[in-house]
C-alpha cells in the first residue's frame, strides 16, 4: 500500500535557543527556567511543533509525561551542579567557561555504558572499525553518519553523548564499503542494526545507500532500524516529501527476501492516538515490514503498570509486536529515572497479568549491561532467603544465554552492578579468579547454602 501525498505544516525543529521561549508556555518562573536552560548545557535537547503543539499537554506540565519525555528537568543533575551552571549563565559568563564546566560533569556521567567504547568496536589488525559496534555475534549495530540526530531527544537517552558536539564520544560512519566487507569477513553475522541518532531522520535517497548494498548479501537474514520517527514525526511515511519513496524502499527489502524489523521506541500511549501516527504504522505494515515495539521503564513518565499494559494492547490492534521492557541504562541522569528493580518486576508482572497472550511476546524488564541482556525473572525465596531471578536473553559469551542465575535480593539496586551473588562467589559472566577452580553450576548450587 502506497499512502496518498497529503498536506502537512514542514518540520519544524527547536533547540536550546528556543527552550526559554517554550518554558514560558508552560508558565515556568524565572528561575525555574533558568536552572531548566542550565541542565541543557549539560544534557542534549531537541524537539519538534509535532512534539510540542500536537502530543504534550501545557495545562497539565511540569507533570505531563510527554513534556517530561522531552523537556529537561532542574532536578535532573545535582545540585551544586546545576547552581554552579546557573550562575554562570545568569552572570554572562563566556560560552568557553560555561563549555568548559559542562563537559567536566559530563564526564562524571558515564557517557558511553556497557563498554561501549573498549568492549563492543570491532577491530581489523589494532584497528577500530569506526561507525560499528559487535556486541552479540549475530548482530553488527551500525551508525549512519547521516542518521546521528533525531526528531526530538528523549531526557532519558542513553546514547544522549551522540549528540554533544564531541567527536571523541561520537560513534558514526558514511562508509557502507566498510560495512559491506567487514560483514563478508564475518559470517557468522546474519542481522544488521542501523541505529544512531535515528537512522529515520535520513531521506529516503541517503537511507537507500546505505540498505540496498546488504540486500545482496546473503548471509544477511534481517535488517532492523531503531528509530522513535513513529513517535515523534510520524509524518515522515505520511506526508513528508519522500514518504512514498521510503514505503517502497522497505517494500524493496523485503522482495528481496529480508525481515525489515523497525524497532520502534513507544515509551507513552499518548505517542500511538493521533490519526497521522495511525496511519504511519499502516503504511509501514504494508510494506511487509514488521514493528516491534520497546522502550526503557522511566520514573516519572511510565512507571505504572496500567501505562504499560494499555500502550501493549493498543500496539497489537495496530499491528505492532510488543517486544522490550529495558531497565533505564547506567548514564546521564540515571539516578533521576531509574525504578528499582524490585519495583521494575513488579511493574512488568502487573502488565503482563493484564494483557492477552498475544501481547506477552514482550520481554523484560531487561538491563542492557556489559555482559549482555540481562532479565529480571522474578522475586524469589530460597532457603529462607529472598533472590533476584535472572536469565541473560543474549550474551557477549554464548554459552550464558539462557543460563538462570540468582543475586541477594536489594530493594535499592537499580542496575545490575548494584547486585551481588547468591549460591556463588560469582556471577557466571564475571571471570573466575586465577587459582579458583572450575565448578559446574549444577554442582555449586547442591552443595553450597546460602550465606546468613
Amino acid at each position: 500500500m502506497i499512502l496518498k501525498e497529503g498536506s502537512t505544516r514542514g518540520f519544524r525543529a527547536y533547540g536550546a535557543k528556543h527552550l526559554d521561549d517554550l518554558l514560558r508556555r508552560g508558565g515556568l518562573g524565572d528561575d525555574e527556567r533558568l536552572r531548566i536552560r542550565a541542565v541543557a548545557t549539560v544534557l542534549p535537547f531537541r524537539t519538534n511543533a509535532y512534539v510540542v503543539d500536537q502530543l504534550i499537554d501545557w495545562s497539565a506540565i511540569p507533570d505531563d509525561p510527554i513534556y517530561r519525555l522531552v523537556f529537561p528537568q532542574a532536578d535532573m543533575l545535582p545540585e551544586a551542579d546545576v547552581t554552579r551552571l546557573a550562575g554562570l549563565l545568569s552572570t554572562g559568563a563566556p560560552n568557553a567557561q560555561i563549555q568548559a564546566a559542562a563537559h567536566e560533569i559530563r564526564m562524571r556521567l558515564n557517557p558511553h555504558p556497557a563498554g561501549q567504547l573498549d568492549l563492543n568496536v570491532p577491530r581489523v589488525g589494532a584497528e577500530p572499525v569506526p561507525g560499528m559496534q559487535h556486541k552479540y555475534a549475530e548482530t553488527v549495530l551500525f551508525f549512519p553518519k547521516q542518521g546521528q540526530t533525531c526528531h526530538a531527544y528523549c531526557t532519558y537517552c542513553f546514547r544522549w553523548a551522540q549528540f554533544i558536539g564531541e567527536p571523541d564520544l561520537k560513534f558514526a560512519s558514511d562508509d557502507v564499503d566498510n560495512l559491506v566487507g567487514y560483514l563478508k569477513n564475518h559470517p557468522q553475522v546474519t542481522s544488521v542494526l542501523f541505529t544512531g541518532g535515528d537512522p529515520m531522520i535520513m531521506s529516503e535517497s541517503v537511507l537507500r545507500r546505505y540498505l540496498e548494498p546488504l540486500l545482496e548479501l546473503e548471509q544477511i537474514e534481517s535488517i532492523r532500524i531503531g528509530t522513535k520517527s513513529l513517535a515523534y514525526w510520524p509524518q515522515r511515511f505520511v506526508s513528508d516529501p519522500d514518504a512514498n519513496d521510503t514505503l517502497r524502499l522497505f517494500a524493496s527489502v523485503v522482495d528481496a527476501g529480508k525481515n525489515l524489523a523497525f524497532m520502534a521506541h513507544f515509551s507513552h500511549p499518548r505517542e500511538m492516538e493521533s490519526p497521522i501516527a495511525e496511519a504511519a504504522v499502516a503504511g509501514i505494515l504494508a510494506t511487509g515490514a514488521v514493528i516491534r515495539t520497546q522502550a526503557p521503564l522511566i520514573r516519572s513518565i511510565n512507571d505504572d503498570p496500567a501505562i504499560w499494559s494499555g500502550m501493549w494492547r493498543r500496539q497489537l490492534t495496530m499491528g505492532m509486536v510488543p517486544y522490550y521492557m529495558f531497565v533505564e541504562r547506567d548514564t546521564g541522569p540515571q539516578d533521576y529515572f531509574a525504578v528499582p528493580l524490585a519495583r521494575a518486576y513488579e511493574i512488568f508482572r502487573d502488565a503482563y497479568a493484564g494483557v492477552s497472550g498475544l501481547c506477552r511476546t514482550v520481554r523484560g524488564p531487561s538491563m542492557s549491561a556489559t555482559p549482555g541482556k540481562v532479565c529480571v525473572d522474578g522475586v524469589a525465596e530460597i532457603a529462607g532467603q529472598k533472590v533476584f531471578v535472572l536469565h541473560l536473553i543474549q550474551a557477549r559469551d554464548s554459552e550464558l544465554v539462557g543460563r538462570p542465575f540468582f543475586a541477594r535480593y536489594d530493594p535499592q539496586a537499580v542496575w545490575l552492578t548494584d547486585l551481588r551473588p547468591a549460591f556463588a562467589d560469582r556471577f557466571p559472566f564475571d571471570p573466575p579468579a586465577i587459582s579458583e577452580p572450575f565448578v559446574p553450576f549444577e554442582t555449586a548450587m547442591a552443595s553450597q547454602r546460602l550465606p546468613a
